[in-house]
């Protein structure tokens, strides 16, 4: 029904081996994603070689810059229609996942997701970044943090970082040129206690989409005031 080729091929290009039971799972997050898609908007890319390529294959790329063998707590920022995290958490079973979005509807649709392709390990979260970052439960807790979200890097860094434990790493998927960008947030990134360890740039097998992860390290608690509230870190990025 579906042609797997150049999944299959993305798949061992990252150097990734899935067993018959995770391509069915991610089968069956396709088809649930696609009939969602049609009464809400997840995402403008719905034919299923491009949603292999741009959502699936893109959200794996991550084991580039890490390693996610082993048992690792991550925090899906911003996550959406669930990219990075449910591809990953497919992948990689072992990881122990935090999905967090600020629309009720999508986290919704994402636990609908878990129940049905059957993932353990993995939790789906309605709400905003800086009410989570007051739980301990939460601040500072993370592994990893990840994020696909569009958004300035000053900005998603204020977000993502308080939640990162020491010696953790926040790392954000970026497309195209991002110098200027990175530039930009570098005083944001010390300030909330981190330091860029080192920027990954690939394009996404079979095709020419630039694409980067930004991996920041971070070395030093977050003052509690971060991320400020009322949309400050959009509004008022750290300069």
């Amino acid at each position: 029904m579906y042609n797997l080729e150049a999944f299959y091929q993305g798949l061992e290009e990252l150097e990734i081996v899935l067993k018959e039971e995770q391509i069915q799972q991610f089968i069956q997050y396709y088809e649930l994603l696609v009939e969602k898609n049609k009464v809400m908007n997840l995402t403008g890319i719905t034919e299923w070689e491009e949603v292999v390529q741009k959502h699936f294959i893109d959200s794996l790329a991550l084991i580039k810059v890490v390693n996610l063998s082993e048992h690792k707590k991550i925090l899906d920022m911003g996550t959406g229609a669930g990219f990075p995290g449910i591809p990953l958490k497919i992948a990689f079973p072992q990881l122990e996942m935090v999905l967090l979005d600020s629309l009720n509807k999508r986290i919704k649709f994402l636990q609908e997701v878990i129940e049905t392709v059957g993932l353990t390990g993995i939790e789906a979260h309605h709400g905003r970044a800086e009410d989570f970052a007051k739980n301990e439960i939460y601040r500072e807790q993370f592994d990893f943090v990840v994020s696909r979200a569009v958004a300035n890097l000053s900005t998603l860094s204020e977000y993502c970082i308080p939640f990162v434990k020491i010696g953790g790493k926040f790392i954000s998927y970026k497309s195209g040129e991002i110098e200027e960008e990175l530039n930009g947030a570098k005083r944001a990134i010390s300030v909330l206690g981190g330091k860029v360890e080192k920027v990954q740039e690939f394009s996404l097998p079979n095709s020419d989409v630039a694409r980067s992860f930004v991996v920041i390290g971070k070395e030093e608690l977050t003052k509690k005031k971060y991320p400020r509230m009322g949309g400050k870190p959009a509004k008022e990025p750290i300069k």
